[in-house]
């Protein structure tokens, strides 16, 4: 056995190229989003910087715990608050008492009223060189102690960090997933082209006494011996790519600096995830086509007619259609019971994958009614000779159809819905006011003076702590407004009830996400610094929309807050108006363009490997052609415009299913009352659909430019 297997991947090795590249390709990037995942989950340890001769470090509370309901009894919810909060004045008098304090203050407003960029006295951490139970003892559950290199979450950089990794994981995790999951249909689909091709060979094998398990068991160490390969190489090639990929994500500011040097790190569970994953994926994208290798008789040895037959096999077609019905079902469930959760990245970037996977296995059911309906140039014979082979030659059709509309299908979905929900974003906050100019900003200063009349509303983001029933702590961010006239004067919000002209310092506007929401209520929350709870009154409700809107206080509920935001009926002047610009986040872009980039190389693999292997048995068939008096150059377009029409094919049905999915994303913009604005990403879907295009005339044109010589 294993000599025919060897013997076999000599005689095909043109064959099994693409599967081998595709599979090393995708075990390399599992490898190193891997290595990436291990070092931002365990970063190495460093060093304190800001109090590293300190061996103590007392910092404020960072954390809000609240008693909530568990069951018959209760247990504590806690949340994050924004930012540490300064030591206690009474402990730091009695730290004094007792050690010599290391103290550096920070920049915070404490007091609501203070301006922007007041400098508060009590430090947010203090260090001391004293036994670490001593101090725990006096310090007690005032603030926090902490030793060794928990002293890091004091310096400045700590929470950067964390943000930055968050996203970082996101990134790399999304990567690798969708590296699994185009890899899978690349793989299978390698397979399953090449099994179609090599029926002649199993009825050959079957006539000379080869048993169906036999049969099988060949593919299966096909795939066997091209996945052990193929991971070996891929996961030789992630180790090499992960240091210039954290390089170049350290380089945009996706991640800390630490992490260029820590992402080759010596971590071993993403090289078996890597290897591990491409053998079984290697195997399941071969099983199927072995089974259906089994089922080929003796009689197939005889077989000419290229009209293919019986194929969607009752698995594809049942597994197919289980993950078009599952795609659909979700995405109506979820518009019926979630429609916020429509729009988050999680949601938009899953679901597309089982349409889109469900569509891929459907391909060879749905080429013969859209090679139907698509407009073909009738240019004579050539132009019917493209429209009837496309659609005589379903399982070659459906095998370059397929990876385009993948392609297709996750540029259209990923950048359509992430540019949709910006764009509704951007829609809404400027529906949000009437003021004509509106300056924005990391933080923003009130102007010494403006024109006479003029009406300015300034605002800053903050933090509000509520409990969703007696079972949860939600964080909403907030709004807080400086002058509620002012606010209520510019602002043109979704009021569902209510007035915004009732908001004072005891009062609260919220959404329609809130429990209590009726107008007149009473809404329990704890403000950013973790104080409270206070009550406030419900003046008014709005609609959820996209989910900025509100809840908004007064600064009088919101310690620390910064102005960001000035909106005005005037020009307000520029020497007494200053800004810094807010950082834009382009770790979600980024992203999106490596998923993109990455998709599209698989498709050319896949294309490519294709399209080498079909048109390369098609000798006769194109001797057949100049026979009956086709020229070189008739022959040729032939051959080209079916791999154009079968990637018109994969693009039509990639566009339909980029509609679905936008469609819902619609329909749970409306039902949020949030504006619908949809963003089709035409520049992304037709860069790819031309990629694919130029790759599938490339890979049809060269055999068959050998083959009619």
């Amino acid at each position: 056995m294993l000599s025919v297997v060897r013997g076999g991947l000599r005689a095909r090795w043109a064959s099994f190229l693409g599967g081998f590249l595709a599979l090393a390709l995708g075990v390399g990037l599992l490898t190193a989003t891997g290595l990436g995942l291990a070092a931002a989950l365990d970063p190495p340890a460093h060093a304190p910087e800001r109090f590293a001769s300190s061996p103590v470090v007392v910092l404020g509370q960072d954390r809000l715990t609240v008693e909530v309901r568990r069951g018959p009894g209760t247990a504590l919810a806690s949340k994050p608050l924004d930012r540490p909060q300064p030591v206690d004045t009474d402990l730091l008098r009695e730290l004094r008492a007792r050690w010599t304090l290391t103290e550096t203050a920070t920049a915070t407003a404490t007091e609501p009223e203070h301006p922007a960029g007041a400098t508060a006295t009590a430090p947010d951490a203090v260090g001391l060189d004293a036994p670490a139970d001593q101090v725990r003892a006096v310090v007690g559950d005032r603030a926090q102690v902490l030793t060794g290199d928990d002293r890091r979450r004091a310096d400045p950089g700590h929470e950067r960090d964390g943000h930055e990794l968050t996203g970082l994981n996101a990134l790399l995790g999304t990567a690798g997933g969708v590296a699994a999951f185009v890899s899978v249909f690349v793989v299978a689909s390698v397979f399953a082209f090449s099994v179609a091709l090599r029926r002649r060979e199993f009825g050959l094998l079957r006539t000379a006494g080869a048993t169906p398990g036999q049969v099988r068991r060949l593919l299966l160490a096909e795939a066997a011996v091209l996945g052990v390969t193929a991971s070996a190489t891929g996961c030789a090639l992630g180790a090499l790519a992960a240091p210039p990929m954290a390089r170049a994500l350290v380089a945009r500011g996706l991640a800390p600096d630490w992490f260029a040097s820590a992402a080759g790190g010596s971590a071993g569970w993403p090289y078996h995830l890597g290897f591990w994953t491409g053998l079984c994926v290697a195997l399941a994208g071969a099983a199927a086509a072995a089974h259906r290798a089994g089922r080929t008789g003796p009689t197939d040895a005889l077989r000419e007619a290229d009209v293919d037959r019986d194929v969607l096999p009752p698995g594809r077609a049942l597994l197919g259609g289980g993950l078009l019905l599952a795609g659909l079902g979700l995405l109506v469930w979820t518009y019926a019971t979630e429609p916020e959760a429509l729009l988050k990245r999680k949601t938009y970037t899953t679901l597309p994958m089982l349409l889109t996977g469900g569509a891929a296995l459907l391909a060879p059911l749905l080429v013969r009614p859209v090679a139907r309906l698509l407009p073909v140039p009738r240019g004579g014979a050539v132009g019917l000779l493209v429209r009837e082979n496309g659609a005589a030659a379903v399982r070659r059709t459906a095998a370059v159809a397929a990876p385009v509309l993948v392609t297709v299908a996750l540029a259209g979905t990923l950048f359509g819905a992430s540019e949709s929900v910006t764009l509704a974003k951007e829609t809404e906050a400027r529906d949000r006011t009437a003021a004509p100019y509106v300056v924005e900003g990391r933080t923003v200063e009130l102007p010494g003076t403006v024109e006479g009349g003029a009406v300015v509303a300034a605002s800053g983001p903050t933090s509000l702590f509520v409990r969703d029933g007696a079972e949860a702590l939600v964080k909403y961010q907030a709004r807080a407004v400086a002058d509620p006239d002012s606010f209520a004067a510019l602002a043109r919000l979704p009021v569902v009830a209510g007035d915004l002209r009732d908001l004072d310092d005891r009062s609260i506007v919220v959404n329609e996400e809130f429990e209590k929401r009726k107008v007149g209520e009473q809404v329990e929350v704890w403000r950013a610094d973790g104080s409270g709870p206070v009550r406030l009154r419900v003046a008014a409700v709005l609609a959820r929309g996209t989910g900025d809107n509100g809840p908004y206080v007064t600064r009088a509920q919101a310690p620390g807050s910064v102005l960001d935001r000035l909106e005005s009926d005037r020009p307000l002047p520029a020497a007494g108006t200053s800004a810094t610009a807010a950082p834009v986040n382009e770790a979600a872009r980024t992203g999106l363009r490596l998923i993109l980039v990455l998709v599209l190389l698989y498709t050319v693999i896949a294309l490519a490997s294709t399209l080498l292997m079909a048109t390369s048995v098609r000798g006769g068939e194109l001797a057949s052609l100049r026979l009956a008096g086709a020229t070189r150059a008739q022959a040729l377009r032939a051959v080209t415009g079916e791999a154009v029409l079968a990637v018109a094919i994969g693009t039509a049905l990639g566009l339909g299913v980029t509609a679905a999915v936008l469609g819902a994303l619609g329909a749970g913009l409306a039902a949020l009352s949030a504006p619908v604005a949809l963003a089709v990403p035409w520049a992304q879907t037709g860069a790819a659909a031309g990629v694919c295009a130029v790759v599938a005339v490339a890979a049809s044109a060269v055999p068959a430019w050998r083959l009619t010589r």
